[in-house]
């Protein structure tokens, strides 16, 4: 009997192969579906976090660099004119907005135009922190879905298991094995999806709070001045 049972193991050894491309080439339509849109929402993922990286470490020290020029110029008309006239630093383009108006509400009172600049002011923070937080709902998204989707993947395969013991008839862990290492895969994929996306969306999340502090500070400081 021992020498049947290795026999069957050993016939079964190109069918245990649990590499995870075998994994994946065994799984059904469904698991594969699963494991696909996984591995697409990891890498979109890891993509939006190198964005931000990059987009955040820039903004930092463009926006040092404005700020110590701005201190250290003779005056605010003087500095807006030496500015360049495109520039992707989200405080110089506020600034330069709220310049914009304070030139052209020259001949009015200086309630209205202080009234005026502040709007200015408030806009276009509101459209820089829309452009800063662009695409972060979907690192949420991807966070708070992806082991949901790996745990259907998971279900899904387990399901097929139990489809191969009652087809098969036989209870043996190398009938069982293949499907069950499929379903778990699925679920590492999902965890390994979503872990980032987490991490990375409550640091960019408190990132973007701490800049736009910054900016209402400079913001309410510039008020003052006018």
């Amino acid at each position: 009997m021992e020498t049947e049972i290795a026999n069957q193991v050993v016939g079964l050894g190109g069918a245990n192969d649990f590499s995870l491309w075998q994994l994946f080439l065994r799984a059904d339509f469904v698991v594969k579906a699963v494991i696909l849109l996984l591995i697409v929402s990891s890498i979109f993922s890891w993509a939006l976090i190198y964005d931000k990286v990059r987009l955040f470490r820039r903004i930092d020290q463009s926006t040092k660099s404005f700020e110590d020029k701005f201190w250290k110029s003779k005056s605010a008309e003087s500095f807006y004119k030496g500015l360049p006239m495109k520039s992707e630093d989200p405080m110089t383009i506020i600034f330069k907005n709220a310049m914009s108006e304070l030139i052209k509400t020259k001949s009015k009172s200086s309630s209205v135009q202080s009234a005026r600049v502040e709007r200015v002011l408030e806009v276009s923070i509101d459209n820089q922190l829309k452009t800063i937080e662009k695409n972060f709902t979907y690192l949420a998204t991807i966070g708070s879905t992806a082991p949901f989707i790996g745990l259907f993947g998971t279900v899904w395969g387990i399901m097929n298991s139990f489809q191969s013991i009652a087809i098969s008839r036989n209870t043996s862990l190398a009938i069982v094995a293949p499907g069950i290492a499929e379903a778990l895969f699925a679920t590492a994929l999902g965890l390994l999806a979503a872990i980032p996306a987490v991490i990375a969306y409550n640091k960019f999340n408190s990132d973007s709070q701490r800049y736009f502090a910054r900016v209402d500070n400079f913001s309410k400081r510039f008020l003052s001045i006018i």
